[in-house]
């Protein structure tokens, strides 16, 4: 996947290490490890940064799709390991199955489902 070998690139350059990683239709999970002289939010502003940037330089197109160069969104969620390293690394690990476990429950029926 192209976004996936980005963000990789991007993460290698700034020495940070993708323990696991999953890119979603919609968002990314990554479990990462940060050196001590980079701050989270430096980190996350150079990998949203500059993959936009490869991204709409990629494809153009998307421009016109994502408005003013907004292809992620604002915020991010970030949290610390400590003991729970091998839980988070499987939780990664399958959120993409778990996502799609969850958009077809999800899934609304529009037809009465008692008259055919």
């Amino acid at each position: 996947m192209e976004i996936g070998k980005i963000l990789r690139d991007i993460s290698d350059w700034q020495e940070v290490k993708i323990i696991e990683a999953e890119v979603c239709p919609d968002h990314v999970h990554m479990f990462v490890s940060i050196p001590p002289k980079l701050s989270v939010s430096k980190f996350m502003g150079i990998l949203k940064g500059k993959s936009s940037l490869i991204i709409f330089q990629r494809w153009s197109n998307l421009k016109y799709k994502f408005g003013q160069r907004s292809f992620w969104c604002r915020g991010y969620y970030v949290d610390t390991v400590g003991k729970n390293e091998k839980k988070i690394a499987e939780y990664v690990r399958n959120q993409l199955q778990e996502d799609m476990m969850y958009d077809q429950i999800s899934i609304k029926e529009y037809k009465d489902p008692f008259n055919g």
